[in-house]
């Protein structure tokens, strides 16, 4: 169906919902992708540092889907920022998922005090034009990471991947991203739960529209046209997380869930983040 695909700036389709599979180990990978690719997933996303490309691949493989109906997206890990090593580790990547290309490709984090991630990205420009990626962008990027990044360089990021949850909306962000035809993917978009599905205004959208807590946040993330990669690997909140395409929030309740920012970042602030500082 046409609802659950999200089409590029540069017209690369992308499903709206993917599996994320941060943490997930090897033993728990295959019945974490089988479940996914049963409920109806078709995109996984995966990073260097996550050390599961491998066991992420070997599962994919399992499953005997054809490539061209998956979405696989990894990143670049900040230790491996510089032209030649954003080829070599890119690499290592496509060699560890055993697929010829990666439908995405993203700086993981800009570290700009650095100095790197301009370098990175002509490299990541030079695979995307050799075809061996398909769309590339970036992750927890600031607007002032964007443009400089945008000046210095030729090929508008496709996507930019950030902390997105309704304790933090980071709306100026958003809008920055939808008035340069950047899609905004939501990592954390239940916030790893930490209390946000037992928010009372979650828990009577939950009750009024009769679906789960996460699917009423998840539902909102869609409202505001992101794209979501919520991250479980328990079979039953897998297939939950999915199951929200039948149903959409009234204007009204999409601006009672954004009414609940707290401007409240759980994860790292971009600007703080340096090479060799995140383990």
């Amino acid at each position: 169906m046409l609802e659950d695909v999200y089409y590029l700036n540069n017209g690369y389709p992308m499903p709206k919902v993917g599996l994320g599979v941060y943490k997930i180990t090897d033993d728990e990978m295959n019945v974490s992708v089988a479940t996914a690719l049963d409920a109806g997933y078709r995109a996984f996303d995966t990073a260097y540092f996550y050390k599961n490309e491998i066991a992420l691949g070997n599962a994919l493989k399992k499953a005997d889907i054809p490539r061209e109906d998956l979405f696989i997206t990894s990143k670049l890990w900040n230790d491996y920022q510089g032209y030649d090593r954003t080829i070599e580790f890119f690499t290592k990547s496509i060699e560890n998922l055993g697929t010829d290309y990666l439908d995405l490709f993203l700086i993981h984090w800009p570290c700009e005090a650095d100095d790197l991630f301009i370098e990175s990205y002509k490299a990541m420009e030079a695979l995307y034009e050799a075809g061996r990626i398909r769309a590339i962008g970036v992750c927890n990027f600031k607007q002032h990471h964007l443009e400089k990044l945008m000046s210095e360089t030729d090929i508008v990021p496709a996507v930019n991947q950030i902390e997105v949850h309704p304790y933090f909306n980071q709306q100026e962000l958003q809008a920055y991203c939808d008035s340069k035809d950047i899609a905004v993917t939501a990592w954390m978009p239940l916030m790893r739960n930490r209390g946000l599905l037992e928010h009372e205004v979650i828990l009577k959208l939950a009750e009024r529209y009769e679906k789960t807590p996460a699917q009423i946040v998840l539902r909102w993330h869609l409202a505001h046209n992101r794209l979501i990669i919520p991250k479980s690997k328990t079979p039953e909140r897998i297939k939950e997380n999915y199951d929200i395409f039948d149903f959409n929030l009234e204007l009204t309740d999409i601006a009672e869930i954004d009414a609940m920012n707290r401007d409240e970042r759980q994860g790292k602030d971009p600007d703080e983040v340096r090479i060799g500082t995140l383990k």
